[in-house]
């Protein structure tokens, strides 16, 4: 369970580090594994070079080695790209996870050199996050191989583009030992699937953090049943999270009192009236599995 790290704002728009910290501490306490840091859910294309170096050099201060980081190098420059997961490196960064690129869509050796350089750059291995348009460009399952093939070191991929459960057969069959994992994503919607299909973990928005662990562990501990009775609970929320994406992940973790703001700066649809009304009836139905009043690391060092 690698949840993704939210870049927390104030009401101004500056990055609340004192906030994110809290997020960080609160995912850690639930019982992460790792953490991401910037993904999508992390409005990572809302920050600038200098913020996202910024925030690379205070995470590997905050975790200082207590669960693996993977570090977001993706950018539509590829000199960027390489300084973000150098900065990872320095920071402690296990991996960088790089979205596809758009530029080197319809070609595949560019694509290949594009990602050999950054782990050349950066010394890391590289997980290669394969979303689909828009975001990136959901490559075919044989193209994510050969890549696997061509690079040694895109060792992960995190695989969005769907059906990610048939997706994700299919390239642990075709990429063999080419690959070391294959994670899921897309906010933890098709996970059962993903992990029975042989998904090493999955990387999604971190609202509900301490749920997704104990489905984890449920499915590791051979309690089907159990991660899927979580799984259902969990999934009404993670539908709405599906349309407002960061908006719904700072609404709950402000309900929560992590956060004091719940501002984000990427464009989208925002919660009216009868959307918050809506999360407090999903949150109040699961108010045993995520309470509102007691969160574990709250309260940042």
């Amino acid at each position: 369970m690698f949840p993704i790290l939210p870049t927390i704002f104030e009401d101004s728009g500056a990055i609340d580090f004192t906030g994110t910290r809290a997020v960080l501490e609160y995912i850690l306490a639930a019982g992460a594994d790792g953490i991401v840091f910037p993904g999508l859910a992390s409005e990572y294309d809302m920050l600038s070079t200098d913020e996202r170096l910024q925030m690379t050099v205070k995470l590997g201060e905050w975790i200082a080695g207590r669960v693996p980081l993977v570090i977001g190098a993706s950018s539509a420059d590829p000199e960027l790209a390489m300084q973000f997961a150098r900065a990872g490196a320095k920071a402690g960064a296990v991996a960088s996870m790089v979205l596809t690129p758009h530029r080197h869509a319809k070609n595949r050796q560019a694509m290949a050199d594009y990602f050999a350089a950054i782990h050349e750059a950066s010394g890391i291995p590289v997980m290669l996050q394969n979303a689909p348009a828009p975001m990136g460009v959901g490559l075919a399952v044989d193209e994510v191989a050969w890549l696997a093939e061509q690079v040694p070191g895109i060792r992960y991929v995190k695989e969005e583009t769907q059906p990610s459960g048939q997706r994700i057969t299919q390239l642990s069959e075709r990429a063999g030992d080419a690959l070391d994992a294959v994670f899921g994503g897309a906010g933890a919607r098709y996970v059962i699937d993903e992990l029975v299909r042989g998904a090493k973990g999955t990387m999604p928005a971190c609202e509900v953090t301490e749920v997704h662990v104990a489905m984890l562990k449920c499915f590791a501990d051979g309690d089907i049943d159990g991660a899927r009775t979580l799984f259902e609970r969990s999934l009404p929320l993670l539908s709405v999270q599906a349309v407002f994406r960061w908006r719904l992940t700072k609404a709950v973790l402000k309900r929560r009192g992590l956060i004091a703001s719940d501002h984000v700066r990427a464009p989208g649809p925002a919660l009216d009236a009868f959307d918050q009304s809506e999360v407090d009836a999903l949150l109040a139905r699961i108010a045993d599995l995520v309470p509102l009043d007691r969160v574990p690391g709250a309260t940042a060092a």
